[in-house]
C-alpha cells in the first residue's frame, strides 16, 4: 500500500495529467496546476505509435481515442514522385482488435485527457503555478502564485520542454538543443487515397500525411534548419509551399494548390532534451520533456511521457518509501527514454544530411521492436 497521500502534479499537458489519473486510481489525492487558465494546447495534429495506444489503453482513454481519432496499421514510404517504395508492419501491440498505428487532432486528444482528469476527482487549477518548493523530511510545502500554500507527500513536474520546475530543483541543468531540424504542420481535408500514415521521402525533406479523423489529415514537413530562428507569420505559407514545390507526386501537387493565405500553418524548431538521471530530488520528480524531450521521428514523445505516468503510479502504488519509488522509476525509465531520444536525433540528422535510406530504415525497425516490448 502507498505512503504517498496527496500529490500536487505541475502541468497539464499529456504527462501531467495522465499522472494525476493513475494516481487518483491508487487512492491518492491529487492536486493539479495548470499555468494556462484557457488550458490550450498548441500545434496540429499527433502522430501515435501502437506503443503510446497501448499507453493510452492502460490510462483507460483509449476508447475516445478511438471514437475522435483514426487507428490504421503500416506505414507507407513513397518516393517523391508517388512510387510506393515499401510498406512497414505497425505490429498491434495494444491487442489484436487495435490498430499498430493512429492520428488525431492535438486538441482533441488534449480535451479527452482533460475530461478523464477531472472525472478521476483530481482538483485541477487553472491559471495557476508554484513560485517556491520547500523541502521538508517529511513532505514539500509549496507556495503558489494566488496566495495559496500547500503541503504534499510527493511533487510531480509534467510542465514540458522548458519546465520551471527543472530549473527550480536542477538550476545548473543543460538546456534544450536544437537539432538543426524544423517540423511544419498542417490540417487538411483527407482524400479518400489517404488511408494511413504515408511518408514522401525527399533528398532532405521529409513530407508525411496522417490521418486524424474520418474528415481531416495531419500534414507535417521535416526539414534541414541552419539556424533555430522564429518564422514571421506572413512567410509560413510562403516557405510552406516552397518546400512541398519539388516533389511531382500527385497527392502533393494537390496540396500545394489548396494552400492559400488563410491556410493554417504551424512551424516550430526540434529541440532535444535529455538529462542525467537523477530526475528527482527529495520528494519533486520530473516526468516527460522536462526531462527527455524528443523529436517526432520515432512519434513517441507524447507516448514516453505517458508511460512515465503509469510507471511513476505502479512505483508510488508499492509499499516502499518516496526514495527507493522514485530510484526504481528513474532505473526502469532511463533507458527506453534515452534510446528514443537518441535514435531520433540520429534520424534527423540522415534525413537532414541526405543520409542512408537503409540505416534510416533499420534504426527505424529497431527502435520500434524495443518499444514494443513491456515497460
Amino acid at each position: 500500500m502507498t505512503t504517498v497521500n496527496k500529490v500536487l502534479v505541475v502541468g497539464g499537458g499529456f504527462s501531467g495529467t495522465c499522472a494525476a489519473i493513475q494516481m487518483r486510481k491508487l487512492g491518492i489525492e491529487v492536486d493539479l496546476v495548470e499555468i494556462d487558465r484557457d488550458w490550450r494546447t498548441y500545434g496540429a495534429g499527433i502522430t501515435l505509435s501502437g506503443v503510446t495506444l497501448r499507453a493510452l489503453n492502460t490510462v483507460g482513454v483509449l476508447p475516445q481515442f478511438m471514437e475522435r481519432g483514426y487507428g490504421s496499421d503500416g506505414v507507407d514510404l513513397f518516393t517523391p514522385t508517388g512510387m510506393l517504395m515499401a510498406t512497414l508492419p505497425t505490429p498491434r501491440v495494444a491487442g489484436p482488435q487495435v490498430p499498430g498505428n493512429g492520428g488525431i487532432l492535438r486538441s482533441a486528444l488534449c480535451r479527452i485527457l482533460a475530461d478523464a482528469t477531472r472525472a478521476s476527482g483530481t482538483n485541477v487549477r487553472l491559471g495557476v503555478t508554484f513560485t517556491s518548493l520547500m523541502q521538508q523530511a517529511d513532505g514539500v510545502n509549496v507556495s503558489f502564485d494566488d496566495g495559496s500554500t500547500g503541503t504534499y507527500d510527493l511533487v510531480v513536474g509534467a510542465d514540458g520542454l522548458f519546465s520551471q520546475t527543472r530549473r527550480a530543483l536542477f538550476p545548473d541543468a543543460p538546456a534544450p538543443v536544437f537539432s538543426g531540424q524544423g517540423v511544419w504542420r498542417a490540417v487538411l481535408p483527407r482524400p479518400a487515397s489517404v488511408k494511413r500514415l504515408a511518408m514522401y521521402m525527399g533528398e532532405r525533406t521529409k513530407i508525411g500525411f496522417n490521418p486524424v479523423s474520418q474528415e481531416q489529415m495531419y500534414m507535417f514537413v521535416t526539414e534541414e534548419r541552419s539556424v533555430n530562428a522564429r518564422v514571421p507569420e506572413e512567410q509560413l505559407v510562403p516557405q510552406l509551399q516552397a518546400l512541398l514545390e519539388p516533389f511531382p507526386a500527385p497527392l502533393l501537387r494537390d496540396v500545394l494548390a489548396a494552400l492559400g493565405p488563410d491556410s493554417s500553418v504551424v512551424y516550430r524548431p526540434l529541440e532535444l532534451l535529455l538529462l542525467p538521471q537523477p530526475w528527482s530530488r527529495g520528494r519533486v520528480v520530473l516526468i516527460g520533456d522536462a526531462v527527455h524531450a524528443t523529436t517526432p521521428h520515432l512519434a513517441s514523445g507524447a507516448g514516453m511521457g505517458i508511460e512515465d505516468a503509469i510507471v511513476l503510479a505502479e512505483e508510488i502504488g508499492r509499499d516502499v518509501g518516496v526514495g527507493e519509488a522514485l530510484e526504481r522509476f528513474e532505473k526502469r525509465r532511463w533507458e527506453r527514454c534515452r534510446m528514443v531520444v537518441e535514435n531520433s536525433r540520429h534520424l534527423g540528422e540522415i534525413e537532414a544530411t541526405g543520409g542512408s535510406k537503409e540505416e534510416h530504415a533499420h534504426i527505424m525497425q529497431a527502435s520500434m521492436a524495443a518499444l514494443a516490448m513491456p515497460i
